[in-house]
């Protein structure tokens, strides 16, 4: 009988090195009776407890010898979770949607030798000191414009920009054809925007920019120098709704669904909120360009659902066999990408008209394109605070600040924090 438990969230109760399955006196699952694996995870809407059960359900069918429990992190969230279980000696045995980071990876088992973590997702972008401490089902594209296209049919525009100077015109066409061409926010989307801008030139033409800003190698200003001059005159030239320090992300996401901007430059998971919209407009999506010559642009993207096992496992064997399942088994990864709107190719689900056009883009960027944004992750990583900084500076151009301004206070904050 395959059993079906969720320990309550960890805000909840009092926690103690011994009170959890992490000192069951069962047997390891590695040649014993049985193996308790707990497993902290995401909970959402989306990611409900209900669905992580149904999700191991199968494993455990097949693995009687196991018996998974989800580990719900309440309010306090997994990334809050991890370092309080680990300093109370009872940490989960697998983790789920935090990232290794160089400070963790002393705590995690190293996959490198498993072949089936080797192959994962953006396996290489994470590695840390070559090797791999985590394995994802997928990616969530970051680089991203989705467009409305009755704006573009007004405007005239019947290519798709594949350049920045192409992007650049196709802005001048919509403000001509009465559009506000740019649909943006106040808060995190001011630097999400410039960053959609910048990187898949910048990180094209600087593959090794993460370290190059960390040792003081390179610049802001020499490699961002350009994006935010550029970005600057979109502002002037009223490229960007006026009211963008005003507008918060679920405010600009209403207003491009309703129809009243053109573009929006958006993560891949805007097409879950677009497939339940029932009166949106036909929406588009294209990568995000480079500058004119950079044939290869760089595609910022996140790994979906990490799942890292914890050197503290009892069970780091039977928790393998578990991770294995969760990102090679068809069902299983079908199901997990399906459920919060992430792409991985090779792996369909039925989705809507954007999401086959995203998952088209996953088909047609090869892996050595895929960058982090704002601060980093893996061994790319640049100093933290970073992305805070960004979109300050961001919201100043917003605000009306002169580009080199921006400039100067990006190259000072990474003087005092980098090197």
């Amino acid at each position: 009988m395959i059993k079906r438990r969720t320990i309550a969230a960890l805000g909840a109760v009092t926690v103690t090195a011994c009170t959890l399955a992490g000192c069951s006196t069962t047997a390891s699952g590695d040649g014993g009776d049985a193996a308790e694996l707990r497993m902290l995870v995401n909970v959402t809407p989306n990611l409900t407890e209900e669905f992580w059960n149904e999700l191991v359900a199968p494993f455990e069918e097949a693995n009687p010898d196991i018996d998974v429990v989800i580990q719900n992190p309440g309010a306090e969230g997994v990334a809050a979770a991890v370092p309080r279980l680990l300093a109370a000696g009872d940490a989960p045995d697998i983790v789920q949607s935090l990232p290794p980071s160089v400070e963790l990876a002393p705590e995690l088992v190293d996959l490198t030798e498993y072949d089936w973590a080797a192959a994962a997702p953006l396996a290489d972008q994470y590695s840390i000191d070559g090797k791999i401490y985590m394995a994802g089902i997928g990616v969530q594209l970051q680089s991203l414009w989705f467009y409305n296209k009755q704006a573009f049919t007004e405007a005239g525009i019947t290519e798709l920009p594949a350049t920045v100077e192409e992007l650049d015109e196709a802005l001048g066409k919509l403000k001509d054809a009465g559009w506000t061409p740019i649909q943006t926010g106040g808060d995190w989307m001011s630097s999400h925007a410039l960053q959609t801008l910048g990187l898949p030139s910048i990180i094209a033409e600087h593959p090794d920019w993460f370290a190059g800003m960390s040792d003081g190698e390179l610049t802001f200003s020499e490699t961002y120098g350009d994006t935010v001059e550029r970005y600057a005159d979109w502002v002037a030239a009223g490229y960007l709704n006026s009211d963008a320090l005003g507008v918060k992300y679920p405010d600009a996401e209403q207003s491009f669904l309703a129809g009243s901007t053109a573009l929006y430059p958006m993560g891949s998971w805007f097409a879950g909120t677009e497939a339940k919209t029932p009166d949106a407009p036909e929406i588009g999506v294209f990568r995000g360009p480079a500058v004119g010559g950079v044939d290869n642009p760089a595609m910022g993207a996140n790994i979906a659902s990490p799942y890292s096992i914890m050197k503290s496992s009892d069970h780091q064997e039977a928790a393998a066999r578990l991770v294995e399942f969760l990102v090679t088994d068809e069902d299983a990864v079908t199901s997990q990408l399906e459920v919060d709107g992430n792409f991985r190719d090779g792996y369909a689900y039925e989705t809507t008209p954007l999401g086959e056009e995203l998952l088209a883009i996953v088909a047609d960027t090869p892996a050595a394109d895929y960058t982090p944004t704002g601060q980093g992750y893996g061994e790319r990583t640049v100093p933290n605070g970073y992305s805070t900084e960004l979109n300050a500076q961001t919201q100043a151009l917003l605000g009306g600040t002169p580009a080199d301004a921006v400039l100067k206070a990006m190259d000072d904050w990474f003087a005092a924090n980098a090197g």
